[in-house]
């Protein structure tokens, strides 16, 4: 989508809310040096504007905020609500009215673009 990102995750060492803030802190200084230093973007100036702006408003950030600061988790804690979310991720650009068929989406999941690894 492209205002937010839906992700299924899990793991059997590191802490979920660790594992979201560093995704975020790495891929916002990746997508912000991207930004600044591909001169054929059109929108770079009002982008970086935007960022900018966005992190003047919020102390915990020292320049830029690409990302929002807060997420909405939800447990998958058994298989039926993970088939039934994986299901809502694969149908929200439809919803969204991006594309007919969920397939059609370039990035969805369910083109074999992204490895689903289902955890027993």
């Amino acid at each position: 989508m492209p205002s937010h990102v839906h992700l299924i995750i899990s793991t059997e060492t590191a802490s979920l809310s660790d594992i979201i803030r560093d995704m975020k802190r790495h891929t916002s200084k990746q997508l912000i040096k991207c930004i600044q230093e591909y001169s054929c973007e059109s929108r770079r100036e009002w982008l970086l504007w935007m960022f900018k702006r966005a992190g003047k408003k919020n102390a915990n950030n020292k320049d830029y905020q690409f990302w929002q600061q807060n997420n909405h988790p939800i447990e998958l804690s058994n298989y039926e609500l993970l088939n039934q979310r994986l299901n809502y991720l694969h149908q929200n650009p439809v919803e969204a009215g991006f594309v007919a068929e969920a397939h059609e989406y370039l990035y969805s999941s369910g083109k074999g673009l992204l490895n689903i690894i289902y955890a027993s």
